[in-house]
């Protein structure tokens, strides 16, 4: 037998499951589907079967998956050097900074991996420049957040969460946060002080189950943080880069934010890539030392992020996510059932909420599996649908029936 030959598969899915519950910390509870590859909008598991990919790795996927121009873009790159740490420079993270400048309108960016650590990145950042450009008192700023946020899962992070969960037993947590409800300009208002240094919102709310915010609110709340000298943080990791038919979800009410932070859709699935937006007053109060990530803008992530960027806008991604979303939206807003309270949504990011009596949203989610779509619940009782920004008519259609069956069953 040749070397590279093909190898029979000897462990069945069944197995490829056990081995993750025996060595795997239990911290997922995913749905028990085990993907070998995938190819655009479709994933096939180890046995063959094959899914519609209707959760895109939680809209890290837009460009969809073994997107061929970012795959060869990555492979290229790693050819050559994937690695040099920021104690040099390489030649791939400066046109990174540049086209993604140019694309989004900042004057800068900070590179990073995870989400979480841009989020962290944008907390340190609005915090020095409170103290150093606003004034306030070191280790008094303050920064309010919306309630029914999620934006990561470091210990500052969840500190400002809300959700029990999140928290349990991870105590003690970080001081200066202060949370008022999201979608109330009134409140956020009301809850500013002289310490306050940056207001941190999700343009929709991801996690916490599709929730949009009443039409004006981001353009209130723009005005409310300019008059009072409060920096603007949109997190954008998950509505960010086309997923809501726009480049960033703001921008359906012509916000701009004075921090933003991307992550997920910057590398099109294939690599930890995350970054900060930033203009130059604000930007500018990181100095060598202040902050930094060893992986953090490695030429191979770079080399990624700026052909993911590209297929975004050159292939009319962000286009197809408004007009396909808004067909998705009609056709799940047409079912009749009753185990439906409400469908909201903008662009390829939509929620499906069901009644208290549907049982929760996680045996749809398992029905819908075995029908061949993949999706996963939020929040108890509610469904996501966020299939990569490449989704065409014809394969909504082919959803939307095997959709209508599950959610009409008992």
């Amino acid at each position: 037998m040749q070397a590279d030959a093909v190898q029979p598969r000897t462990l069945s899915e069944l197995d490829y499951i056990a081995l993750e519950k025996q060595y795997g910390a239990n911290n997922y509870k995913p749905i028990d589907v085990v993907i070998e590859r995938g190819e655009g909008v479709w994933v096939w598991d180890v046995e063959g079967r094959r899914y519609l990919d209707f959760l895109s790795a939680y809209s890290a996927v837009n460009q969809g998956h073994a997107h061929p121009r970012i795959l060869q873009a990555m492979i290229e790159q790693a050819q050559k050097v994937t690695l040099t740490s920021r104690a040099f420079r390489n030649d791939q993270l400066p046109l990174l900074a540049k086209e993604l400048c140019e694309l989004t309108g900042y004057d800068k960016m900070l590179p990073m991996n995870s989400g979480a650590e841009a989020v962290e990145t944008a907390l340190k950042l609005a915090r020095k420049w409170g103290h150093k450009v606003k004034g306030v008192p070191e280790g008094q700023a303050e920064i309010i957040v919306a309630s029914g946020n999620f934006q990561g899962r470091t210990i500052s992070i969840i500190s400002f969460s809300d959700e029990p969960q999140y928290k349990d037993g991870f105590g003690p947590f970080t001081p200066g946060y202060k949370t008022v409800p999201y979608g109330d300009a009134d409140a956020l208002e009301a809850a500013i002080t002289p310490n306050t240094v940056a207001f941190s919102v999700e343009p929709i709310q991801g996690e916490a189950g599709i929730v949009l915010p009443p039409d004006g609110y981001l353009r209130r709340v723009r005005e409310i943080c300019t008059r009072h000298n409060v920096l603007l943080f949109t997190d954008e990791i998950q509505t960010g880069l086309g997923r809501t038919g726009k480049l960033f979800a703001s921008h359906w009410e012509d916000v701009r934010g004075d921090i933003v932070t991307l992550g997920k859709a910057l590398s099109g699935g294939f690599y930890p890539v995350s970054a900060v937006l930033a203009d130059d007053p604000i930007m500018g109060v990181f100095k060598p030392g202040d902050h930094g990530s060893t992986f953090g803008g490695n030429p191979l992530a770079a080399a990624v992020a700026r052909m993911a960027l590209r297929v975004l806008v050159e292939e009319g991604m962000i286009d197809n996510a408004r007009v396909m979303g808004e067909y998705l939206l009609g056709r799940l807003k047409r079912i009749e059932s009753k185990h439906i309270k409400e469908v909201r949504g903008r662009g390829l990011l939509i929620g499906v909420e069901l009644t208290d009596e549907a049982g929760g949203a996680r045996r749809f989610c398992e029905a819908l599996k075995e029908q061949g779509v993949l999706s996963k619940e939020t929040h108890e009782n509610v469904i996501r649908f966020a299939p990569p920004l490449t989704i065409t008519k014809d394969d909504i259609d082919w959803a939307m029936g095997r959709i209508e069956t599950v959610l009409m069953m008992d």
